[in-house]
């Protein structure tokens, strides 16, 4: 039986992050009710738009999503809402992984208490950086006290599984700061704590349409830009994480997330996996399968106003065998286990995964890339330079 992973996209801030590109912001308090009420027309709508557009909409899901934006600033009524509007349309699996995303700092006791009502086992904290300094420079509005408070708060609510992002590469950040984060996860993320087990590091990669972006390049002052460490700095924190994290029992599965065994994220596997997920909300994407099992594609717009004002998704775009084939390689490279290529041959066939030997020599030489007879996993290097190693996939050209 397929099953289906949901995302629901939850784009509303307190504060945006100077770093941050998102579609999320901060938007007035009237926008929630009609937003609630967006999403559950969206989702009453779901199966006859995925009829129309040629896609298989699995029935049963086994994870749910609820990103963003902060989405703990929903208000405990409305979280309600939105979690019996899914179970209407859905048949959600008992056990099934239920994530929502929290800024530490902006989860009230009622929220909290909803969303555990709602069976949330999962809740994903925003950290960033446990150095008060280097979190106030972005835009955070939370300190390291706040933050281990809410972690510890939502263990001792039922939440059985927890994760905290940090971010390497942030302004003002230098190598004993980011240990210090480091040190600190560490004692969070310690057996036997009522802390979290699971932590996914980013290396932040500054976007030109970002405020920090814009500021860097104008070459200006604010939110402290000229502060950004290099990209080798950057490299070298976060090769320190997976060290430190592996030292700690903490193992990485991806290239950036880290889990204690049984923690994995099973909602972000099926990203990596190139399994059936649904995203509403805004500038949510979905991957379905049609009756023939070829992988549909498709978004929702990335304004607010245009999301409200009218339902549904965009187009949807049917991949073809090419496409599906280079999605394979770079998403499965993702995951430290790498690519599986019997597993890819019997997909596509081994005339169109042989074609890519030329290119695998060429990474392997390069120390990108460890290529045995059944598979193909980038190396520690690799993980450093993946944007490379997907973008020399992406030019290659296979006729399918």
């Amino acid at each position: 039986m397929e099953t289906l992973g949901l995302y629901l996209s939850i784009p509303f801030c307190r504060s945006k992050c100077t770093y941050c590109n998102f579609a999320s912001g901060v938007f007035p308090a009237s926008a929630f009710a009609r937003y609630v009420e967006r999403i559950e027309q969206d989702l009453r709508a779901a199966r006859a738009k995925a009829e129309e557009m040629g896609a298989v909409l699995p029935e049963v899901v086994d994870t749910v999503y609820l990103g963003g934006g902060t989405p703990s600033l929903l208000s405990p009524e409305f979280m309600s809402r939105l979690f019996a509007a899914l179970r209407r349309e859905f048949v959600v699996l008992p056990g099934a992984e239920i994530t929502v995303e929290c800024a530490p700092g902006q989860l009230e006791d009622a929220t909290l208490a909803a969303i555990v009502e709602c069976d949330v086992n999962r809740v994903s904290f925003g950290v960033q950086s446990f150095v008060d300094a280097e979190a106030k420079h972005t835009g955070r509005l939370h300190t390291r006290e706040i933050a281990l408070r809410d972690i510890e708060r939502a263990r001792r609510a039922g939440v059985v599984q927890v994760n905290v992002d940090l971010i390497a590469g942030l302004p003002g950040q230098t190598q004993a700061s980011w240990s210090e984060s480091l040190a600190v996860l560490a004692e969070a993320l310690s057996p036997g704590a009522t802390g979290a087990n699971h932590a996914s590091v980013y290396m932040l990669e500054v976007d030109e349409d970002s405020r920090l972006g814009r500021e860097i390049s104008s070459g200006g002052l604010k939110y402290y830009a000229p502060q950004v460490p290099s990209d080798d700095a950057v490299a070298e924190m976060y090769v320190e994480a997976v060290e430190f994290l592996a030292a700690q029992g903490i193992t990485q599965y991806e290239i950036s997330n880290f889990a204690r065994s049984g923690a994995e994220s099973r909602h972000n596997l099926k990203y990596w996996q190139r399994a059936p997920y649904l995203g509403l909300g805004l500038d949510a994407h979905s991957m379905l399968r049609s009756k023939t099992g070829q992988a549909v594609r498709f978004a929702t717009t990335d304004e607010l106003e245009p999301f409200l004002a009218s339902p549904g998704w965009d187009d949807a775009r049917t991949l073809s065998r090419a496409e599906e084939l280079e999605e394979a390689w770079f998403l499965g490279l993702r995951l430290n286990e790498g690519v599986n290529l019997n597993e890819l041959r019997t997909e596509f066939g081994a005339r169109a995964v042989n074609e890519f030997e030329p290119l695998l020599i060429d990474l392997e030489c390069d120390e990108l890339i460890a290529w045995t007879e059944e598979r193909v996993a980038l190396t520690a290097r690799g993980r450093l330079l993946s944007n490379e190693v997907f973008g020399r996939f992406l030019s290659e050209a296979v006729a399918l």
